[in-house]
């Protein structure tokens, strides 16, 4: 039997290669990550806010405009121990971004967000093959994170927070933070957040991962490849 010529060979298949914005199995990862993402962020807020207090919280948008201390909308509770010294829950409202940073700026972040979802498509439509799935998975990570503290910053005007990792744990010999103050300051993770933070950085980290492969196998392949006659 005939054989195809050898560049042929050497080509991978068109399908193999197509892009994922036209591929529905692509589509079908990025959207199932985004959803399930979404749904366990708004979820866990609202399980989070309801049960964590004495009596559950409603957040009402109207109030939190009023300005701060938002902390005056949460009733004092005692942290929801989930493992001793490394998890609790506590709530908090936080008006700015991850981490609270850029306080009182919430529309700017807003803006912010809606234009980082419409990156994240890009990045699906431009960046990725029908073949790369995890990069699929972790951008429906990004989308799920990034609209789920989208919806709070519009329907509350602030993001609900609840999770506190590593609560009281402090640096070691002493050390501080330059910001901050007091035992905030001297914590290894003084920050409180919630499900859609953690998909973002694990999104971000899968992404990360994605591109050194990606550049590595592609160096790789280059090295592999006889020069051009």
């Amino acid at each position: 039997m005939e054989q195809p010529p050898a560049d042929l060979q050497s080509q991978p298949s068109r399908t193999a290669h197509a892009t994922a914005w036209r591929d529905g199995r692509s589509w079908l990862v990025l959207m199932l990550v985004t959803v399930i993402g979404l749904v366990a962020d708004l979820a866990s807020k609202e399980l989070a806010f309801r049960y964590v207090a004495s009596i559950p919280v409603e957040i009402n948008r109207d109030d939190v405009l009023v300005g701060p201390p938002l902390g005056r909308l949460i009733p004092p509770h005692e942290p929801v121990v989930v493992v001793p010294k490394l998890l609790e829950f506590t709530l908090v409202l936080n008006p700015g971004a991850v981490f609270g940073i850029g306080s009182g700026k919430r529309w700017f972040f807003v803006a912010f967000t809606a234009a980082a979802i419409a990156f994240a498509f890009w990045m699906f439509a431009k960046w990725t093959t029908s073949r790369d799935r995890w990069a699929h998975a972790a951008v429906g990570l990004l989308l799920a994170g990034g609209l789920g503290n989208l919806y709070d910053r519009l329907l509350y005007a602030c993001v609900r927070d609840f999770i506190h990792p590593l609560p009281g744990m402090n640096l070691p010999f002493g050390w501080s933070y330059p910001w901050g103050s007091g035992s905030g300051a001297r914590e290894i993770w003084p920050y409180v957040s919630n499900v859609a933070d953690l998909l973002l950085i694990i999104g971000i980290a899968a992404l990360v991962v994605h591109t050194w492969r990606s550049g590595s196998q592609h160096s790789a392949a280059n090295a592999a490849s006889p020069p051009a006659a």
